[in-house]
């Protein structure tokens, strides 16, 4: 028989210590994203709300729980770098998320180096051994089921240019397990690293 199952309305409030949705949805992967405005002033931050959605052309997107500098960065130039979050870059990538004025350079504060990309003038992060350069496609403000905007954006761009550290390539298949990615957890401080032994293998199966 199976358990008596918690149930909530959102709209209601979940009636729980911490709000479970983002634990339940997860763990996700980190757009860690790189932009630069129009004068020249570079932005680099982590969201949470990030992953991929298309194959050809390769789309990725995150989302803006409010108008923050990358997304007003991204409106200026429309485009924009993702990079890596790794286990040795976690302290790092902790460090962009601080709340700062538009003035404060993230890579300055966390310690870390930009580096041109070659399409975008947007930079990259030299240390992540991952970087997608991007232009963006759709910047599209959520709403609610009855129509009502809210205060959140989703940023959607096209891959255009791939750098990929060669020791991550395998014989031909990139090696998701050797990068080391992080991923966000539900819990305010919550990560996972993703590891050998959570590896396994399916194959899709095939009619007749």
């Amino acid at each position: 028989m199976q358990d008596e199952m918690y149930y909530y309305e959102p709209a209601r409030g979940h009636g729980l210590r911490h709000d479970p949705f983002s634990a339940i949805v997860g763990p996700r992967p980190i757009g860690w994203i790189s932009s630069k405005d129009d004068e020249g002033r570079l932005n680099l931050a982590p969201y949470s709300f990030f992953n991929a959605f298309n194959y050809v052309p390769p789309i990725i997107g995150f989302s803006s729980i409010g108008r923050k500098d990358s997304l007003a960065n991204i409106e200026e130039t429309g485009e924009f770098a993702w990079n890596l979050a790794t286990r040795p870059l976690a302290e790092a990538m902790n460090q962009s998320c601080v709340a700062v004025a538009p003035d404060v350079d993230e890579f300055v504060l966390s310690g870390l180096t930009p580096t041109s990309s070659r399409l975008i003038s947007a930079p990259r992060v030299l240390e992540s051994p991952v970087s997608f350069e991007c232009r963006v496609c759709q910047i599209v403000q959520l709403q609610r089921a009855d129509n009502v905007l809210v205060q959140s954006w989703l940023v959607l761009g096209e891959v255009i240019g791939v750098h990929i550290e060669q020791s991550l390539l395998k014989d031909g298949i990139y090696d998701t397990v050797a990068a080391g990615p992080i991923l966000r957890g539900g819990g305010s401080a919550d990560y996972f690293q993703l590891g050998p032994e959570t590896l396994f293998k399916m194959r899709r199966p095939k009619i007749g």
